[in-house]
């Protein structure tokens, strides 16, 4: 490990560390433009130049590892006048539009010039103009604004796994660009906004509407699939304006997937702001005292004959309530899984994603059965990109072939190939017996069908046969869609011994009279029956138009919640604006309606509620922690269809009543996927459907 001193102050690092690094960890700033810790160094922009006691002028600190014996001054003379240098170079051609660029306030460019930079220009050319580039709905590009750091081209190349953008021309008349005009064909481009060190890249949605210091920053929690990404929500009085994202090493590292980004548009469109009552076949608007009391009437009438589905954004302090309700009132009617999923749920390792999101850094075979994470979940997909990038992760795939941002062996499209996986038989067995870590991950979509409970015991029969489950390591990984959908587990929010399914028949046979929908949009309503639907939640959607009665809540940016992410990890989604209208909280709207209902729930406050949460599963008293499972059997032994696997979205960007109303997600589906060919479609046949 070499030895060195940075401004007089000795210090020892690993060997291949970077001067720049090395003075990170002393706490001394240095410079950089082109520099990103999560990308490959060009060492190109120049701006993090130090002095090195021996040689002839400044070097790049980025690019040079440590040595022993090596003396290196950051702040001296030599290399104050070489970054002034640098940046009068940079300036030499950039615009002067800080008054107008969306970058202001938020510039590396501006930072760095004030801190580093030359209080003077001495140029008096006329500075370059360079012609905007397209790049999609949601990438804003004043390409004169570029200062050729290329970051933009490294993380399409290196993170989003997709080869869209290069450079063209030398020196001055070099430029970014995509070659062709294409919207960028990748569910990660957003962060190209963020990775740009300049205005040269925005985000297009934000364009001209509001200021950094306008805004009120809120930690919250993304709810667009179950990965659970920490975010930063960023409104203007009730109106959320963008959505960026938080640091989180173990979740989402510090990028964020396009939807979670973007579709908070849709959160001011089609919304419920009062309640509603349906009188002489039409909705009509009604106060609430009226609504809860009608609501609360039907529920008390019905007793057990009443039931509930949960929707995919609902949080857990709303679920427990729901839940209690039903239970006071004799219901076990209760599911969670709107999608008519078939799993086990009695055992937590049979669905949780048990080698956590960052522990597929440490596997090197991956089983993917049934699941594109592609659209399912980018940022498990951007793991995964990243172990094969850097340590050569072999990937299998049972089911239909997506194009994923990595290579992969496609073994098949049934089941049969799992059950040859199962019994040894299949060479890919053995591939994972060598593995050192082996994942198998099952996405919810293989699940969705009549034999589901059979493939879940077949996969975890698979698993346990070729070293997947062991001592030490757990690579049994479910991987979910649904935010909601952990937390629900967790909670037992599932109809023991049967599904969605066994509540759509007892409506159609009028066993159900009374169908409690809680943000449940992604249901066959007409399946329903005759039975009175309650509905409570957001967005006039598919359940808000089968309903009898409205009960308008609000969104999960809007109010404080507790989501559980797809490994099990329980993070707290926090208020960042206010609902429109008259919409409430929906605790708050379950805990009113079981007055009238006759059975009134024991909790007045959130904080009463969180209580008996954490004493209904432990994983709500972790906070910020994964809590692991047992390992133990689950499924059910039986015939597998050999009918082949279906993913489960063939439309990314509109998967929920929130994304569905997003104007931004409908330009996305209008210019690339009807633009492009769709990454789940192995034909190139373009899939335009608007339910996931």
């Amino acid at each position: 490990m070499p030895k060195l001193k940075i401004d007089n102050v000795e210090i020892e690092v690993e060997a291949g560390t970077s001067i720049l690094q090395a003075a990170e960890q002393l706490g001394v700033e240095v410079p950089r433009f082109c520099y990103h810790e999560r990308l490959s160094v060009p060492a190109n922009c120049r701006m993090c130049l130090v002095e090195l006691k021996g040689s002839p002028k400044p070097v790049a600190s980025c690019a040079m590892p440590c040595g022993d014996n090596m003396e290196v001054f950051t702040d001296s003379d030599l290399t104050r006048k070489a970054r002034k240098g640098v940046m009068e170079m940079l300036l030499i051609n950039h615009p002067l539009d800080c008054p107008i660029c969306d970058q202001g306030g938020e510039c590396d460019l501006q930072d760095q010039a004030l801190g580093y930079g030359f209080d003077r220009g001495r140029f008096a050319e006329n500075k370059r103009a360079v012609e905007d580039k397209y790049m999609g709905p949601l990438i804003k590009t004043i390409m004169t604004r570029c200062i050729h750091c290329t970051r933009c081209i490294r993380f399409c190349d290196e993170i989003a796994g997709v080869s869209a953008l290069g450079a063209m021309g030398r020196s001055e008349h070099m430029e970014i660009g995509t070659y062709i005009e294409a919207a960028i064909g990748s569910e990660l481009s957003g962060n190209l906004a963020d990775v740009c060190p300049v205005g040269a890249l925005t985000h297009k949605p934000y364009a001209f509407t509001a200021r950094p210091w306008e805004l009120r920053k809120t930690d919250s929690i993304d709810v667009m699939d179950a990965v659970g990404s920490n975010i930063r929500v960023d409104a203007r009085g009730a109106e959320v304006m963008r959505v960026l994202p938080r640091l989180n090493e173990d979740v989402n590292e510090e990028w964020l997937a396009d939807k979670s980004r973007w579709a908070v548009d849709g959160l001011t469109k089609r919304r419920l702001d009062r309640p509603f009552a349906k009188k002489d076949g039409k909705l009509q608007p009604v106060s609430w005292n009226d609504a809860v009391a009608l609501a609360g009437a039907k529920l008390k009438s019905a007793g057990a004959k009443s039931a509930a589905i949960v929707g995919d954004l609902v949080d857990a302090e709303s679920m427990l309530a729901l839940k209690d309700l039903m239970a006071a009132l004799g219901s076990t009617k209760i599911e969670s899984r709107q999608d008519g999923a078939k799993f086990d749920t009695t055992q937590r390792a049979g669905w949780l994603f048990n080698p956590t999101i960052a522990g597929l850094e440490q596997a090197d075979v991956v089983l993917i059965v049934g699941s594109n994470p592609r659209w399912e979940a980018p940022l498990i997909d951007a793991r995964l990109r990243k172990r094969q990038r850097n340590a050569g992760l072999k990937v299998g795939v049972i089911g239909p072939k997506p194009d994923l941002t990595y290579p992969i062996e496609h073994l098949g499209t049934g089941a049969d190939v799992l059950q040859q996986i199962a019994d040894g038989s299949h060479p890919f067995a053995q591939t994972l017996k060598n593995a050192k870590n082996p994942v198998l991950l099952l996405g919810s979509g293989a699940t969705e069908r009549a034999d589901g409970l059979a493939i879940h015991a077949l996969a975890r029969k698979a698993a346990e046969a070729n070293g997947i489950v062991r001592d030490g390591w757990n690579g049994f990984a479910f991987l979910h869609r649904a935010a909601s959908r952990v937390a629900a587990l967790e909670l037992g929010f599932v109809q023991q011994g049967g599904d969605l399914e066994t509540i759509y028949r007892g409506c159609e046979a009028g066993e159900i009279e009374v169908v409690y929908l809680l943000g449940a949009d992604e249901i066959d309503t007409n399946r329903l029956g005759r039975a009175f639907v309650i509905y409570q939640g957001h967005h006039g959607d598919v359940g808000a138009h089968r309903a009898d009665v409205i009960l308008p809540g609000v969104a999960w940016t809007e109010k404080h919640g507790t989501y559980v992410n797809t490994e099990g990890r329980a993070q707290l989604a926090r208020q960042a604006s206010f609902g429109p209208g008259e919409a409430r909280e929906d605790w708050k709207i379950i805990r009113a309606v079981s007055e009238p209902a006759g059975h009134k729930l024991p909790y007045d406050t959130l904080g009463a509620v969180r209580k008996k949460l954490a004493a209904a599963a432990p994983v709500f008293a972790n906070v910020d922690r994964v809590t692991p499972a047992t390992w133990a059997s689950f499924g059910r032994d039986g015939a597998v269809s050999a009918t082949p696997f279906v993913l489960p979205i063939d439309n990314y960007y509109m998967t929920d009543p929130v994304s569905r109303a997003s104007p931004t997600m409908a330009a996305c589906v209008r210019e690339i996927i009807e633009g492009n060919t769709a990454p789940n479609s192995a034909s190139g046949a373009k899939k335009t459907g608007t339910h996931g």
